[in-house]
């Protein structure tokens, strides 16, 4: 016979000042099979799980109902304190008087009679609740880092310094992301490739630090503690056991106005390039798109090795006997990595400049964004540090910063913040006036988001010692008139027509999610937003975490975030993982969906539902080996009990663990 406890919280006036928690307690005493009800003001508090342990014990209950706020704040919370007074936890559950009744609410006698029917539903459904086992699931501890960037950087650092192996693949064919293109760093103006090139050596050298650059993630397997990772290695034409990285196959290559993507397309490179002078592993790559040997190779229908065209590079380097340049090395190669958790780390992307065209971007050559102001800032860029504007390489004298270009714009599809648009422009400003000195910098801007340690009193520099002027207000029109930019605004605080005429015009555009984060996402079961940003399981008790256990956010895939943040939640992914890694096992909620083989047709509407990929055919023989039937399975490992296969089986042989159809149709009775 049940014996089950009811006990409701007044969450201070979150609850009690709509429902009237005394009288909710009152009137579940009278409920069959409840022997003890009481309200208490803060029930998550020490003082009230103690009531819950000394309930369990005095009254010997074998059920527990705590009518509070929403179980997934607090669930594990009082079945913590459940289990440690000896009874299964997964016979306590909660009613969520908060968010479904006193939030949404104003009527408190309407208020208290819903919170009434709120408790008596789960207290029919703690009746039949059977004690639950947490799976057991062995863990490989080994990482998975997909991108390498800063924020793939510092978790791959983070975990392989806690003792664990990690693989860390990188699209490109070297690591470091955007944060190499970066000529300084806010709020300090640190030499961004000063602080991280250091980063970038540990990385390559670290003995537990496995670096597949120039390669991609093309399919994940399985489940938290046991993923299977298949990853595609782009044919480079360049054995990198040999290579030494001297740089005579690019010096000799032909083709040389290849436009540098690393450069933002201001510079150019050769057909054999390693991306920048720091780059990690320092080892060239042949573009296969430019080459004259491949574009030769591919028009004959011969593999490069077999064609005589060009091969300046080949006979430039200085390997010997066997060269470092080898084209027999022209198809991608794939590898296998098991791992046990997974850190994401894409980081983000740039619209084409092109999509700004009413400011003349993609029209005029000095017209740029902000990452190309950037390379022409670094002494690495294409004109070394020197401030030359594109279109002649005259030293700019006027230049205007357009601020929120794409981003808060409905029109655009970015009605989001880009969060750093504001210090980086500020920070442009700086960069200009100390090379320019006798130069103008005006800013147009809608209003100035500096909301980090430091950041206001950073943007106030630029204004106040390095005389940018702010003007709040949009730009109109850019056109060109001569030599010159002409553009045309206005400024809102002296309600004035603005037109400047100016040498180079900056747009701070948009952070948008990185190209392939829908594919990536859909590939690893994890969500993303409308934005194609990935998605956290919850924004503020679990950030870096997904709704796919075992996989992890770091950086910008996530949402736009400036250095300090990405390197914040990239350890934070990391501490995650190295949770994880902490035992040879691990236990898992066994709130999982089993199928009842028996009554199962194999229509497989279940495994197509599934977002998980949970469902697996399992063949049933006899004795004799022979084939009976094909039958679904759940794989425990992977099954997140989100219940959707027992909503979609037409033959009802799914059911989930703690939801099954007797619980629900009990809650609905009792209603």
């Amino acid at each position: 016979m049940a014996r089950i406890g009811v006990f409701v919280c007044h969450c201070g006036e979150n609850i009690g000042r709509t429902v009237d928690a005394a009288a909710v307690a009152a009137a579940a005493s009278k409920f069959s099979g409840v022997v003890h009800a009481v309200d208490y003001k803060y029930m998550c508090s020490d003082p009230g799980q103690n009531l819950i342990r000394q309930a369990i014990k005095e009254k010997r209950l074998t059920g527990v109902v705590v009518a509070a706020c929403s179980p997934r704040m607090h669930e594990p919370t009082f079945r913590r304190a459940t289990a440690e007074s000896g009874v299964n936890p997964f016979l306590c559950e909660m009613a969520n008087v908060r968010e479904h009744c006193s939030w949404v609410h104003e009527n408190r006698e309407e208020a208290t009679a819903k919170a009434i029917d709120l408790v008596r539903v789960i207290v029919e459904k703690v009746k039949r609740n059977q004690p639950l086992v947490p799976i057991k699931v062995p863990v490989t501890r080994r990482a998975l880092v997909i991108g390498g960037g800063i924020a793939g950087i510092q978790a791959a650092l983070d975990i392989a310094n806690g003792g664990h192996e990690v693989i860390l693949v990188e699209k490109d064919p070297s690591i470091g992301g955007h944060m190499a293109q970066l000529s300084e760093t806010f709020p300090t103006l640190d030499c961004s490739q000063c602080i991280l090139t250091p980063r970038m050596v540990e990385v390559a050298q670290h003995p537990k630090i496995k670096l597949y650059v120039y390669s991609e993630v093309e399919e994940v397997k399985g489940f938290i503690g046991n993923f299977e990772v298949k990853i595609r290695r782009k044919a480079t034409s360049v054995n990198n056991a040999l290579c030494t990285g001297c740089g005579a196959c690019q010096a000799a290559c032909v083709v040389k106005k290849v436009p540098s993507e690393f450069n933002r397309g201001l510079g150019s490179r050769t057909a054999i390039y390693s991306p920048f002078l720091q780059a990690v592993p320092n080892k060239p790559v042949i573009d296969q798109e430019n080459c004259l040997r491949y574009k030769a190779a591919q028009k004959k229908g011969i593999p490069p090795v077999e064609s005589t065209v060009c091969g300046k590079c080949l006979q430039a380097c200085p390997i010997a006997p066997q060269k470092a340049v080898d084209f027999s090395l022209w198809q991608d190669t794939f590898v296998t990595e098991k791992v046990g958790a997974i850190v994401v780390a894409t980081g983000f992307d740039l619209p084409p400049l092109s999509t700004y065209g009413e400011y003349g971007a993609g029209k005029y050559a000095d017209v740029i964004d902000g990452m190309q102001f950037e390379r022409l800032a670094s002494a690495s860029g294409p004109t070394q540090g020197a401030m030359k504007r594109p279109s002649d390489g005259k030293e700019p004298k006027e230049v205007v910063f357009i601020q929120c270009v794409g981003s808060r714009d409905n029109a655009r599809g970015c009605a989001y913040c880009s969060k750093i648009c504001c210090m980086y422009t500020a920070k442009h400003t700086m960069l200009y006036k100390h090379k320019v000195h006798d130069g103008k910098a005006s800013v147009f801007y809608m209003d100035v988001r500096a909301a980090g340690k430091d950041y206001d009193e950073f943007w106030r520099r630029a204004v106040e010692e390095d005389g940018a002027q702010y003007l709040r207000g949009r730009v109109s029109k850019v056109y060109k008139r001569g030599d010159k930019l002409i553009v045309k605004g206005v400024d809102t605080l002296s309600g004035e027509l603005v037109e400047i005429k100016a040498d180079m015009v900056v747009l701070a555009t948009a952070i948008v999610a990185q190209r392939g984060a829908e594919r990536l996402a859909q590939r690893l079961s994890i969500a993303y937003d409308m934005n194609k940003f990935l998605s956290e399981a919850h924004p503020k008790l679990r950030p870096v975490e997904t709704n796919t256990a075992g996989i992890f956010l770091a950086g910008a895939c996530q949402a736009p975030k400036d250095i300090p943040d990405t390197v914040a939640q990239a350890s934070g992914a990391a501490s995650k993982v190295q949770g994880l890694f902490s035992s040879q096992e691990l236990a898992r909620d066994p709130t999982v969906a089993h199928v009842n083989e028996a009554a199962c047709v194999a229509c497989w509407y279940c495994a197509d539902c599934c977002p998980y990929g949970a469902i697996e055919k399992k063949e049933i023989r006899d004795k004799k080996g022979n084939l009976i039937k094909m039958v679904a399975s759940v794989n425990e490992g992977v099954c997140q009990g989100c219940g959707l296969c027992a909503a979609t089986c037409r033959s009802k042989s799914v059911e989930l663990d703690g939801f099954k159809d007797e619980q629900v149709y009990a809650e609905i009775v009792a209603l």
